[in-house]
């Protein structure tokens, strides 16, 4: 793993063209690195406010788990909508190729390392537990995508419910 210390300069050496095609490996990675762990896992799922969390995790406990995918250094810098996640988990996580500079990523959110093969958990983050009816709506919102999800590899004519 490559790791930069946070007052050291770094360059991010990924291509342009490359970082992109790093996230669909990283979320398998991820997704491989769950169901080890004994944990369900729905990608590209939205969240009440609209926005679109890269993975989200349910654990045998019912502990909830979002995972946001960078691609690359700029990645990071130009996306903040991460920090807006808190609300509707319990612990947040970066996932990232091993090489990623993990050392820019906020201390108090998790660390995964991961790329098409599998993954491995770096750090865990702060737990901040949800409220219990906003873990029921998530829960609940998350079971429906789900079974959505599969009832439309069934029918790719329905539509994914809200």
């Amino acid at each position: 793993m490559t790791n930069v210390q946070p007052d050291e300069p770094f360059v991010d050496n990924t291509a342009p063209d490359q970082a992109p095609r790093l996230a669909p490996g990283i979320a398998r990675g991820v997704m491989r690195l769950f169901v080890a762990h004994n944990m369900a896992a729905v990608s590209e799922m939205s969240l009440p406010d609209g926005r679109r969390a890269d993975i989200v995790g349910v654990s045998a406990s019912g502990a909830i788990l979002i995972v946001e995918i960078k691609s690359s250094i700029a990645d990071f810098r130009s996306d903040h909508k991460w920090a807006e996640y808190r609300a509707y988990c319990d612990q947040l996580y970066f996932a990232v190729d091993p090489a990623f500079p993990s050392a820019i990523l906020p201390n108090d959110a998790g660390l995964i390392l991961a790329d098409r093969f599998g993954g491995s958990f770096e750090r865990h983050p702060v737990s901040h537990p949800l409220a219990a009816a906003r873990r029921k709506a998530m829960t609940l919102h998350f079971g429906r995508t789900a079974a959505s999800r599969l009832a439309r590899g069934h029918d790719p004519d329905l539509r994914e419910l809200s």
